[in-house]
């Protein structure tokens, strides 16, 4: 069963990854390239890795593959002319996944096996967030509010400066 399953999110991932690469309209790659982030986040959950799967889907499917849509369709422009086959990115993406899969078939560590750990779980991750790493959580929390509160007052400024 895990291997037909495994199986099954591989050609999922697989075919939304290649529609994404391949489709001329923007919206339909933008759309597969949602697929292909739900496939990641379905490997991940069964592997057992429960929050970075959950993670996955909020931050990619839930945040960048909406904003990625969204400014699609604010951006919009029609295509002119028939695109043709980009034959240099295909060769260029042909060579990196023979070197990096002659890398991977020529690694040693492959034949050992995977020492056994305790699983890891959300609670053990809220715990060491909230007592080894407390401060780099705090520190995070404020850039990302400065960052916030920066892109307000561009985005006030340009209001005032159209009326």
């Amino acid at each position: 069963m895990n291997s037909v399953a495994f199986l099954l999110i591989a050609i999922i991932t697989l075919a939304g990854a290649l529609a994404a690469a391949a489709l001329p309209r923007l919206i339909h790659a933008a759309l597969s390239l949602v697929v292909a982030f739900v496939g990641v986040a379905a490997s991940f959950f069964l592997l057992g890795a429960e929050f970075v799967g959950l993670v996955q889907v909020f931050v990619y499917v839930g945040a960048v593959a909406v904003l990625i849509v969204f400014t699609i369709l604010l951006t919009r422009r029609e295509v002119t002319g028939e695109r043709g086959i980009n034959w240099g990115g295909a060769i260029v993406a042909l060579a990196v996944f023979g070197g990096l899969l002659w890398t991977i078939l020529k690694t040693k560590s492959l034949a050992l096996p995977a020492p056994q750990i305790e699983p890891l779980t959300v609670k053990r991750i809220g715990e060491a967030l909230m007592t080894n790493y407390v401060w780099p959580l705090q520190c995070v929390g404020l850039v990302l509010t400065a960052a916030l509160i920066g892109a307000l007052v561009l985005v006030m400024e340009e209001k005032r400066e159209e009326k």
